[in-house]
């Protein structure tokens, strides 16, 4: 990762050989088809070759939209999302990553980032600082064949964040990963695909950059679940609904704790983003 304190939680899916002690810290559970419209997002880049590269967390919107966020559709030249909740056995054997394919069960599609995503004329400036680097960090994927479910994800009232108490109850959805490798160098998250859900909360309805983001609470210790490296674009659901106030944007620390921020998707001109691709 290039930022040490401010960090997407994308996954790189490019791996290695790792060997070593595991710690689940996520504090979720299986999603047991609670939230069957989000699904795992694998995107291919140059980066690595044309192929696959980094996976993320979306929400089906429609039969053919997956709300997801910027800076995993940010310089990908292909995605493919899959709605088992788990994908283990989708690809090829563990640790390595899904890659799509005849019989992988995956939707192929077109990734899109919001034109305002790290925008230079964004009000907190240019550069790595919070949080300018991830300004409007919302993206879609267009599929090129829908999927039709029974229920989809739903867009928020514009400015419906902004409504909330403090410590409003929210629900955290994702495929994230779980654990931590040790071996010869820094620990290395990783974890299988699988769909888990984790209870949450606004820690601040209001604070300096609230026009934009949501934070929330990722301390498992005190209740909570918490959202780590291949959540980014997962969503943060009004408690027991279906309505997406954000999506998940970076944490602050290499450990997954502390507090998240989110990328709010109730902005008037976000939603009209969205919305144009739903028409």
């Amino acid at each position: 990762m290039k930022k040490s304190f401010l960090i997407p939680i994308v996954v790189l899916v490019l791996l290695f050989s790792l060997v070593g002690a595991v710690t689940a810290i996520t504090n979720g559970q299986p999603d047991n088809e609670r939230h069957p419209y989000v699904g795992l997002l694998v995107f291919d880049s140059e980066e690595c070759g044309g192929g696959p590269c980094w996976r993320c967390s979306g929400s089906l919107i429609s039969p053919t939209i997956v709300l997801t966020a910027g800076h995993c559709t940010d310089g990908a030249t292909a995605a493919r999302v899959w709605f088992d909740e788990d994908v283990t056995s989708a690809h090829i054997p563990y640790p390595f990553y899904p890659y799509g394919g005849p019989g992988s069960g995956a939707i192929e599609g077109i990734p899109y980032t919001n034109p305002d995503y790290n925008s230079p004329e964004n009000p907190y400036g240019g550069g790595n600082g919070l949080p300018a680097f991830s300004y409007r960090d919302v993206g879609v994927v267009v599929l090129n064949e829908p999927v039709y479910m029974n229920t989809y994800a739903t867009l928020p009232a514009p400015g419906l964040v902004d409504t909330l108490k403090n410590k409003t109850k929210l629900d955290l959805v994702g495929y994230g990963v779980q654990e931590q490798l040790h071996g010869g160098g820094p620990p290395v998250w990783t974890g299988l695909r699988i769909r888990l859900y984790a209870p949450s909360e606004l820690v601040s309805g209001n604070f300096v950059h609230s026009a934009e983001y949501m934070r929330i609470a990722l301390n498992p210790g005190g209740g909570s679940g918490g959202t780590c490296f291949g959540d980014s674009g997962g969503p943060n659901l009004l408690r027991n609904s279906t309505t997406v106030l954000a999506v998940n944007s970076y944490v602050t620390n290499s450990n997954c704790s502390g507090v998240g921020y989110s990328a709010r998707v109730d902005i008037p001109e976000v939603l009209e983003w969205i919305e144009s691709f739903m028409e």
